[in-house]
């Protein structure tokens, strides 16, 4: 009897043991993954400062050079698409940029948000979620273009990733677009890109959660684009009346909500500006 208790004793405290060494191991790899996102955090936000003191944003005004496109006469006086065509254009010299990262092909700036950044494009849509602008490893990434896309001639769907950062780097200040702070101010319905061919302006018409899904990640467009669009625009948590046709391209923004939704913008082009050397 007391060999059969002892064993069990001993069961019973091998049993204890090995819990404790399994909770020791998920807090070190809580305290290791902790610390990571914390430096990696201190990493993007040194080149954030770094960039922003070598790049400088200059503002265009309308020239011979701008196009606004596909202006429908059929828009009520008081849209505020009107307000919207006669915003200035971004514009960004991207000599600097190059010498940082010679992926560097555009710089995003979004109204009401922290995003105000330059972006890269990769062979593949993984090197940059977890590599930086200085091609160092990463957690937080970098913002990046669909490697599908050609900036220098705009896709019918041009898409642009990051990661959902919780201190708002990156793409962490895109979950602003479903708050009623951020729908309330239709100064914040257009988005600003500057590229080394054009300078573009974009009109916000979709933004909603859902879970993860690709059905609005595609580019190539046969037969299909207005039932695409049509998909976006009922897919919105927000109205904001405005329309699409054949002709239209389109931006997208994308990024994790959280482990299982993701956070969806879409805009459409309005006016452009070819670069002149």
């Amino acid at each position: 009897m007391r060999k059969k208790k002892k064993l069990k004793v001993k069961w019973k405290n091998l049993f204890l043991l090995l819990i404790l060494l399994f909770a020791s191991i998920l807090i070190i790899l809580s305290i290791y993954n902790g610390m990571k996102w914390y430096f990696d955090n201190i990493k993007l936000n040194k080149q954030i400062d770094n960039i922003n003191d070598k790049v400088n944003i200059t503002i265009k005004e309308d020239n011979e050079n701008t196009e606004i496109i596909n202006q429908d006469k059929d828009i009520p006086r008081e849209d505020p698409y009107w307000d919207y065509i006669k915003m200035n254009l971004i514009d960004i010299d991207f000599k600097e940029l190059k010498k940082i990262n010679k992926d560097t092909v555009g710089w995003i700036q979004v109204n009401g948000t922290n995003i105000n950044y330059p972006f890269v494009q990769g062979n593949d849509n993984s090197y940059y979620l977890n590599h930086d602008i200085n091609k160092k490893s990463n957690g937080g990434g970098w913002v990046f273009l669909d490697y599908r896309n050609n900036i220098n001639e705009l896709d019918k769907n041009t898409i642009i990733y990051a990661h959902g950062r919780q201190n708002k780097t990156m793409f962490g200040s895109l979950k602003n677009i479903l708050t009623s702070g951020w729908l309330e101010n239709n100064e914040n319905f257009v988005i600003k890109l500057s590229t080394a061919t054009e300078n573009t302006l974009w009109q916000v018409f979709s933004v909603y959660r859902i879970p993860t899904t690709s059905d609005y990640l595609q580019i190539e467009f046969k037969n299909d684009f207005n039932k695409f669009s049509e998909m976006l625009i009922n897919r919105s948590a927000y109205n904001f009346n405005t329309s699409l046709n054949e002709s239209d391209k389109i931006l997208t923004l994308s990024t994790c909500y959280d482990d299982n939704d993701k956070v969806v913008l879409h805009a459409k082009l309005i006016k452009k500006e070819k670069k002149i050397d």
